[in-house]
């Protein structure tokens, strides 16, 4: 007989092994007989008394460690093009492992491909250790229809606290566990985790944040958020990540920081993408040319291919823009900060520097990797109102030299434009005006200003370039 395992072999022997996780399957690999299996219990009590192994039903798992079935939240798709993810069920201060989801090894199961957003649940099968994924996770059954997370209007009857979900597709109340509802008053809407769904009785589940009242405006975007499953929270790996991230290096970077771009963005914008200038061009064989630059922070300086960050943006795709907020693609960290075009202040930049001729037809583009200090950060109404014989402070100095020249510039390119007959849908956008409390104030339709499109055609110029250059390359691409 094999002498008594220590608990350091025995947390190694379930971490390689979570589809083995009982005292039984412990006990066999270790040769433990007759005896010898009272001093194994005990070496379990304590380890689960000292945090050490925990506990689910008849199976065991290290705090580091996956049980042999559980539920995973599928993430996305890694630089292989294969589907992650994450276990929901997880107690350990440590940050979550990220899972491979694997083949079904099944017919019985429901087992409808996954996709990002969905949640499975999934045996569990150790990997040989590396950088990425500890284990993979084979489908047992799609469970993208039993949400883990929700909000609900906190109820009570009888004396016993429940949820009602907001969602009206949700079959049934959820029950709130003991010391689990942070004091949430009667009508409070409450964002809540089902902890416990057996199929028997109501589902179990803990408050984790009150979000106030339920009649108040500002919730709305809250629930259609929860309805339409919108990432709303980064998770901590995302955030420690980007917290993490040092400022870019100037070497390897062309340096335009002398050149006077210049952002134009809506007056209450909290980030600037993109930035313009032109200037007339000095060749004697392109008389009454331009060369047009459009520059755009360059995220790839901060998100590389296979981060938590690249994964978190993939599941996203885009922002989300609801009247009183925004849910962002990546951290407030880098899309307010490091990747913002901020006045005054070194930035990344990737830029395409476009020569046209006295007709408004592109010559010729150059893409560069550039150093950029933007010269001054405008509202379309500002910039207009300088070209319209109305500057102002700030406006006034960059008349002459900046503004006259792009907005020439544009007259140029848009008689290109013009001759092609484009289809031109200059549709009216409405914008909402919320008031203090965060109810609608009133529906506006903004002025359409030629601001607007100047920016849209220097944009649409600068997309037809970086197209034209992928397709010299033979590199794929999506067309926008």
């Amino acid at each position: 007989m094999k002498g008594l395992p220590s608990a350091q072999e025995i947390s190694e022997f379930l971490n390689a092994n979570p589809g083995a996780s009982g005292k039984r399957d412990i006990g066999r690999a270790f040769g433990i007989k007759g005896s010898a299996k009272i001093a194994l219990k005990k070496i379990l009590k304590d380890m689960e008394r000292d945090g050490t192994l925990k506990r689910k039903r008849k199976t065991l798992s290290t705090p580091e460690g996956l049980p042999a079935v559980t539920t995973i939240q599928v993430l996305g798709f890694d630089e292989h093009g294969e589907l992650y993810g994450s276990p929901q069920d997880w107690n350990s201060e440590q940050d979550k492992p990220l899972v491979l989801i694997g083949k079904s090894r099944s017919t019985h199961h429901d087992t409808r491909p996954p996709k990002p957003g969905d949640v499975i649940l999934a045996k569990i099968e150790a990997t040989p250790r590396d950088e990425q994924y500890r284990y993979i996770a084979h489908p047992m059954k799609n469970m993208s229809g039993n949400a883990t997370r929700m909000l609900g209007v906190m109820k009570t009857f009888g004396g016993e606290r429940r949820i009602l979900p907001v969602d009206k597709k949700s079959r049934h109340d959820l029950a709130v566990m003991r010391d689990q509802h942070m004091d949430a008053a009667d009508g409070e809407l409450v964002s809540v985790e089902i902890v416990k769904d057996s199929g028997r009785g109501l589902p179990l589940a803990r408050v984790r944040e009150k979000l106030g009242d339920m009649n108040d405006p500002r919730n709305i975007s809250l629930i259609a958020i929860n309805q339409h499953g919108v990432p709303n929270h980064f998770p901590d790996r995302v955030i420690s990540e980007s917290e993490a991230l040092e400022p870019f290096t100037q070497s390897k970077r062309e340096d335009f920081r002398k050149l006077p771009l210049i952002t134009i963005d809506p007056s209450d914008a909290r980030d600037h993408d993109d930035a313009v200038h032109a200037v007339a061009d000095e060749n004697a064989n392109n008389h009454g040319g331009f060369i047009v630059t459009v520059a755009i922070a360059d995220v790839a300086t901060y998100v590389k291919p296979a981060t938590q960050l690249d994964r978190e943006a993939k599941l996203r795709g885009n922002s989300t823009y609801f009247p009183d907020r925004v849910v962002p693609m990546l951290p407030e960290r880098i899309s307010n900060h490091l990747c913002s075009l901020v006045e005054a202040e070194d930035r990344p930049a990737l830029a395409v520097v476009m020569r046209f001729d006295k007709s408004g037809h592109k010559l010729g583009h150059k893409f560069h990797r550039i150093t950029m200090r933007s010269a001054a950060k405008l509202s379309y109404q500002d910039a207009q109102a300088a070209i319209d014989g109305k500057p102002n402070d700030k406006t006034g100095v960059l008349l002459d030299t900046v503004l006259k020249p792009l907005w020439a510039a544009y007259n140029t390119v848009s008689k290109a434009r013009d001759k092609r007959g484009p289809l031109a849908l200059d549709l009216p956008e409405r914008k909402i005006i919320m008031d203090g409390k965060g109810g609608v104030a009133k529906v506006i339709v903004p002025e359409r200003l030629d601001a607007h499109r100047l920016i849209e055609e220097f944009m649409i110029q600068a997309n037809v370039a970086a197209a034209e250059e992928l397709e010299k390359h033979r590199s794929p691409l999506l067309y926008r």
